[in-house]
């Protein structure tokens, strides 16, 4: 998931649109299966030292993509490799835009919060299961 240029395409084939269509009839579904994997996450991650990320309060996430949070890189550098290499698909969360090749002479302000987040958060399987 590492991007090397910058690319554009607004457009929606058909197929799409019908694919899109017939998921839509889906979608309450999907949105409870999503978030019955992310209770079970968070119950299971609750005494563990990961930090699951929650919903904020006052809002009612759709659960797309599950996250934990680890105390540093090296931390998650090590749940990466264990997982991965025991057939649980993690992965580290996006690079940063501003250390994309095709970005690297763009101004940037301050990103000290994200390059935090950037060394310790990993994405876990987040499927539906109907």
């Amino acid at each position: 998931y590492s991007h090397d240029m910058v690319g554009y395409n607004y457009r929606m084939p058909n197929i799409n649109a019908a694919l899109l269509v017939a998921q839509l009839e889906n979608l309450e579904n999907f949105l409870k299966s999503k978030r019955e994997v992310a209770m079970k996450y968070k119950e299971f991650f609750k005494d563990k030292p990961y930090e699951f990320v929650k919903e904020p309060v006052n809002s009612r996430s759709n659960f797309w993509l599950n996250s934990i949070i680890l105390k540093h890189k090296e931390e998650r550098d090590f749940f990466l490799n264990e997982t991965n290499s025991k057939g649980l698909r993690t992965r580290p969360i996006w690079t940063l835009m501003n250390k994309l090749p095709m970005f690297k002479e763009a101004q940037c302000g301050n990103l000290s919060n994200a390059e935090w987040l950037e060394e310790r958060v990993v994405n876990i399987p987040s499927s539906v299961i109907l």
